[in-house]
């Protein structure tokens, strides 16, 4: 069961590296297509940009959460404590790690935190 565990750990630390590398060309190239751009143009061209660039800033926020999530997981993979849910304080569900590998909850702690959230949200 153990040898499980750390081969599963290992397959998660890998798409963990995989995804942060992902996001950071990601970031990257979004950074470079937003300061090329021709800053000249009439008004109609400058909207367009305008609204570009707001989209790229959402897009960049998106990204800098995911990358905080992914630095989380690899330091909870560091710590030994990768795969613990942070509501029940079981195992996280393998194939749940396996699609979400930064996850910090299993099912039944994301139905919980979900609840909690609505009864709270009024």
């Amino acid at each position: 069961m153990e040898a499980e565990m750390k081969r599963l750990v290992e397959e998660c630390k890998r798409k963990l590296l995989e995804s942060k590398a992902d996001i950071l060309n990601r970031v990257k190239d979004a950074r470079r297509d937003l300061y090329i751009e021709d800053k000249g143009g009439d008004e109609a061209d400058q909207t367009v940009r305008v609204l570009a660039e707001a989209e790229t800033l959402t897009l960049h926020e998106r990204l800098r959460h995911q990358l905080l999530e992914i630095e989380l997981a690899l330091a909870r993979i560091d710590s030994g404590t990768y795969g613990i849910c942070e509501e029940t304080e079981e195992q996280i569900e393998p194939d749940r790690l396996l699609a979400i590998p930064w996850t910090r909850l299993s099912i039944e702690g994301a139905e919980i935190r979900e609840s909690l959230k609505k009864r709270y949200a009024r």
